[in-house]
């Protein structure tokens, strides 16, 4: 299975959730994604803003490649800003972003 950055947003709770960048691992064809102890299936015409869900509790997600431009969220400008995950802070920044971190000085 190969792993990748990507962006995560809850949307259980509405068009614009909590969002989180990190490292996904990838099922040989990309329909199963896992992340954090959890399972997540690709979406087939839901209708919903949404491509995967968690498999435990049917929660919809909005997982996608991380951007470049972080500009990753379905809604461009609405919500917080996503939480990155201390474990690829860096890598995101450096491969994903190209730029230093701002968190490091």
């Amino acid at each position: 299975m190969k792993f990748r950055i990507m962006y995560l947003e809850d949307k259980s709770k509405g068009l614009n959730g909590p969002a989180r960048i990190g490292r996904v691992r990838l099922s040989k064809t990309g329909e199963t994604l896992y992340y954090g102890g959890r399972t997540f299936e690709a979406l087939r015409n839901s209708g919903l803003k949404a491509n995967f869900s968690d498999v435990e509790t049917g929660q919809p997600f909005w997982i996608a490649k991380a951007r470049k431009g972080g500009d990753d969220r379905l809604y461009k400008g609405a919500g917080d800003p996503p939480v990155i995950d201390d474990d690829v802070a860096e890598e995101y920044w450096r491969d994903v972003r190209g730029v230093p971190n701002p968190a490091a000085g």
